[in-house]
């Protein structure tokens, strides 16, 4: 399977990602409605949904070090296994710290499964084709985003709540389960163990001093928590405002429609603009929207908002990823892959605390004000960081070449299939 060639491992790719993001997706505001029927506040909420990343945040970067040295196709059924068995669980317990333990074996099954997911792409991708790759992967993230939200609204609600959620969280796991079907030649089984050329680890300190990791950890780290608040306290918000849940639902498959629709042309505003001005304007876009969801706004015109902040948000992942991708030491890029997605774990782990914190002291609108102010400053970092000259908009004539991102290395990218070093 060369670089550039069939496509079919992607296709695949795309649908397992879907199935198992769906079930995540499905059950994290299953798990806030249920928390919430078993007696939780907002802090509680800020809580829980900080557990779903505090394992992941100590296990990324050892699975980094492991896919760079081996094979990335184990993860996936262990990460489909784990995330299964979170959502089951989950919708079993009857305590708010069963839950969290739980929520947290949901976050590991989904760290496991993201790690050799993202390093296949970049493995089997042409340094020319990441941009569009990476981002026709993301639209798996976006359709688990888009029908997790609906099914969960459809299962919740009535005067049962603790009972439709842990429903909700049955089906979740049921539907992470079928991800299995389509992990099958995802990965080639003869591709040479990635190793540097003396076989030794690149020290974390070299990845994180390379130009352009620390800006795409963090525009990553941002667009993520932005993600991840809107699906914890939307149906707080929901609670507070008198929506049902149902609505909630539609509201949030809003949001991961405009992703995918935003994923869907991200060639052609790759072409247009470059990535150092598509990542500023779209992240400086997201905190504006962000702040607007704190408004006492109509059900339509917060439909708007998300659908709007959506599209926004949709371009911080897939160029985030090619960013640290292309800026990496050789040998290294599964691990700074597990990098950026450590720094994914750590604002998981921070933001809900934080935004738990202020909704507690200023109202359930609060955490959207602070979400506001970390995409405003992921623009200035993404405007501060940009491209190397000769790098701005694609030279290969494609729109997802080398990239524009910063501390793109666009010779040395071209050998990362050939050379299997993810």
């Amino acid at each position: 399977m060369k670089p550039g060639g069939n496509r079919g491992w992607l296709l695949r790719l795309v649908i397992a990602f879907s199935f198992a993001q769906g079930a995540v997706s499905m059950a994290r505001p299953a798990v806030s409605y249920r928390a919430l029927a078993l007696g939780a506040d907002e802090r509680a909420i800020g809580v829980i949904a900080g557990v779903y990343a505090l394992l992941p945040l100590f296990a990324a970067v050892p699975l980094g070090r492991r896919t760079d040295h081996g094979r990335c196709a184990p993860l996936l059924p262990v990460g489909v296994v784990l995330i299964s068995g979170g959502c089951v669980f989950s919708g079993l317990a009857d305590s708010l710290l069963a839950m969290a333990a739980w929520s947290g074996v949901m976050g590991l099954g989904h760290l496991s499964f993201v790690i050799g997911a993202q390093s296949i792409v970049a493995r089997q991708s042409a340094s020319h084709e990441q941009d569009r790759n990476f981002g026709h992967f993301t639209i798996g993230a976006s359709l688990g985003q888009l029908i997790g939200p609906i099914a969960a609204g459809a299962l919740i609600g009535g005067r049962d709540m603790a009972g439709t959620s842990a429903l909700a969280l049955l089906v979740a796991g049921a539907g992470a389960a079928v991800a299995c079907t389509s992990l099958w030649r995802i990965e080639r089984r003869t591709a040479p163990k990635s190793r540097t050329a003396a076989g030794e680890r690149v020290p974390v300190h070299r990845i994180l001093r390379a130009r352009g990791v620390p800006a795409g950890i963090f525009i990553s780290l941002a667009v993520l928590s932005a993600t991840d608040i809107l699906t914890a306290y939307l149906p707080v918000v929901g609670e507070e405002r008198g929506i049902a849940p149902s609505v909630i639902g539609l509201l949030l498959s809003l949001r991961a429609a405009a992703t995918i629709a935003c994923r869907l042309v991200m060639t052609p505003m790759l072409r247009l603009l470059g990535r150092t001005a598509l990542l500023t304007v779209t992240c400086l876009l997201g905190a504006v929207l962000c702040a607007g969801i704190a408004l006492p706004v109509p059900v339509w015109a917060l439909a708007v908002i998300l659908a709007a902040l959506g599209f926004c948000l949709g371009v911080g992942q897939p160029l985030s990823m090619t960013t640290v991708v292309q800026a990496a030491p050789d040998g290294a890029r599964s691990t700074a892959l597990a990098l950026r997605l450590t720094g994914n774990r750590l604002g998981q782990v921070a933001a809900p605390g934080a935004a738990g914190l202020v909704a507690g002291i200023a109202g359930v609108a609060a955490p959207f004000l602070m979400l506001g102010a970390l995409l405003l400053l992921s623009s200035g970092i993404a405007l501060r960081s940009p491209a190397k000259p000769g790098q701005g908009r694609d030279g290969d004539g494609d729109g997802d070449g080398t990239g524009s991102g910063p501390g793109n290395r666009g010779t040395r990218g071209a050998s990362l299939g050939r050379k299997s070093e993810i």
